[in-house]
């Protein structure tokens, strides 16, 4: 399973989804070994169709790192906090997830969207 780190260790991710709010954006940053890269992308593909066809979900888009950078960024879009915990917590997105490599390190973190 890819290893989890909060990109602000004052509020992981499972205290974020303790907020009711919404809609709300998941930026899931990726630190990728470039050989595993297609790999890791078929496994993300497969993780995406699940949380495609789950309540509350919007919209859901992977980005890659520019000049050979080992990084991809999944934003993806959901209605909820709540949602997005549901789907997360669901035993298919658990065993899903348990099918990437250890040697992948993810950064998932929630924003809402504010009034700049």
């Amino acid at each position: 399973m890819a290893e989890l780190q909060s990109l602000d260790p004052s509020t992981p991710l499972f205290a974020q989804f303790t907020q009711d709010t919404g809609p709300i954006v998941l930026a899931n940053t990726f630190v990728v070994p470039p050989e595993r890269t297609e790999a890791f992308l078929a496994l993300f593909r497969r993780q995406a169709e699940f949380m495609q066809a789950q309540p509350g979900f919007v919209s859901l888009q992977m980005h890659k790192g520019a000049a050979g950078s080992r990084l991809l960024m999944n934003i993806a879009v959901w209605e909820s906090t709540g949602a997005l915990a549901a789907a997360f917590g669901s035993p298919e997105f658990q065993r899903l997830a348990a099918e990437f490599p250890d040697d992948i390190v993810s950064y998932p973190h929630i924003f809402e969207r504010i009034d700049a």
